[in-house]
C-alpha cells in the first residue's frame, strides 16, 4: 500500500486520507492503483458503518492527479489509456462501496481530486474550497462515467460551464448547483463531518445500505421495483434491526441497531 494513502478507524468510522500535502494532495498513479484493493478491504470490514475521505492538512482535498509524472507514465497512447484505466477503477471502487461514503473537502478540490469526490455520496466543503475540472486546460476528455457523476450532481448546463471553462467554483456556487451538499467554516467542518457520519453509524445499516442501492439504481434510470428490489425490501423484515427499530419506537428509547 503506498505511503501516501492512510486508513485510520474510530469507532464505526473509517478515515482515508490522501497524504501528500507537500503537493496539495496530487493522486499519483501508484495511488490510484492502490485505491480499489484499500476501499474493498474498509467495505468488507464488518467494524466500519462509514467512510470518510479527505486531503491531509486544511489546505486541499486533492490539487488533481500527480501531472509532474504524466512524462513517464501517459508518455504515449498505450500509457495514456493504461493511465485512465486504473483512474476509472478507482473512482468505481470509491462510487461502488456499499458503505456510504463522505468527501470532505477543505480547500482545493481540482481534476482528478474533484473526480474522488464526486465518486462519494456527499460532498461536506469548507467556505475556502474551490471545485473544478481541467480536461479543457490540458487538452484532454474527461470519461462518460466522470462526467455522469457531474452532471448527475449539477445537471447539463452546469456540467458544460465546469467542463468548457475549467474555471474553479466556490463553495457558495457549488453549494447552489448541488455540487457541494453543506458548506462550513474551516475550523467547522471536521466536527460536522464527523458529527454525521457518526450520526448515520447509529443507524439500520440494512437500511442505510439498501437505500444506498436503491438510489444508484433510480439514478441509473431504473424506475420500477424488480425483482432485487422488492427483495431489499421484504428482507428488512426479516433483520433484528427491523424488530429492534420497532420496539425501541413502542418504548420510546433510541434503538441499538446491530446488523453488519
Amino acid at each position: 500500500m503506498s505511503d501516501d494513502l492512510q486508513v485510520e478507524r474510530s469507532g464505526a468510522v473509517a478515515t482515508l486520507t490522501l497524504d501528500r500535502p507537500e503537493s496539495r494532495n496530487a493522486i499519483s498513479l501508484q495511488m490510484y492503483r492502490d485505491l480499489p484493493g484499500i476501499l474493498r478491504g474498509i467495505d468488507d470490514d464488518p467494524r466500519v458503518k462509514v467512510l470518510v475521505v479527505r486531503g491531509a492538512g486544511t489546505k486541499a482535498f486533492a490539487a488533481g492527479a500527480d501531472i509532474s509524472e504524466f512524462r513517464e507514465v501517459r508518455s504515449d497512447a498505450e500509457s495514456a489509456r493504461s493511465y485512465n484505466e486504473q483512474v476509472a477503477a478507482a473512482e468505481q471502487a470509491l462510487e461502488g462501496m456499499a458503505k456510504p461514503t463522505v468527501a470532505m473537502v477543505h480547500g482545493y478540490c481540482v481534476g482528478g481530486g474533484c473526480g474522488l469526490a464526486l465518486a462519494c455520496d456527499l460532498r461536506f466543503c469548507d467556505t475556502a474550497a474551490k471545485f473544478a475540472i481541467t480536461p479543457a486546460k490540458l487538452g484532454l476528455v474527461y470519461s462518460l462515467e466522470s462526467t455522469r457523476r457531474l452532471v448527475d450532481l449539477v445537471g447539463p448546463a452546469q456540467a458544460k460551464w465546469v467542463l468548457f471553462s475549467g474555471q474553479r467554483m466556490d463553495a457558495d456556487h457549488a453549494l447552489r448547483t448541488g455540487l457541494a451538499d453543506t458548506v462550513a467554516e474551516p475550523d467547522e467542518l471536521s466536527g460536522l463531518v464527523y458529527g454525521f457520519a457518526e450520526l448515520v453509524g447509529t443507524r439500520a445499516q440494512y437500511s442505510v445500505r439498501a437505500a444506498k442501492e436503491i438510489v444508484r439504481r433510480i439514478v441509473a434510470g431504473q424506475r420500477r421495483d424488480d425483482t432485487e428490489t422488492t427483495d431489499l425490501r421484504n428482507s428488512s423484515f426479516d433483520t433484528e434491526d427491523y424488530a429492534e427499530g420497532v420496539r425501541a419506537f413502542l418504548e420510546k428509547r433510541q434503538p441499538e441497531f446491530t446488523w453488519s
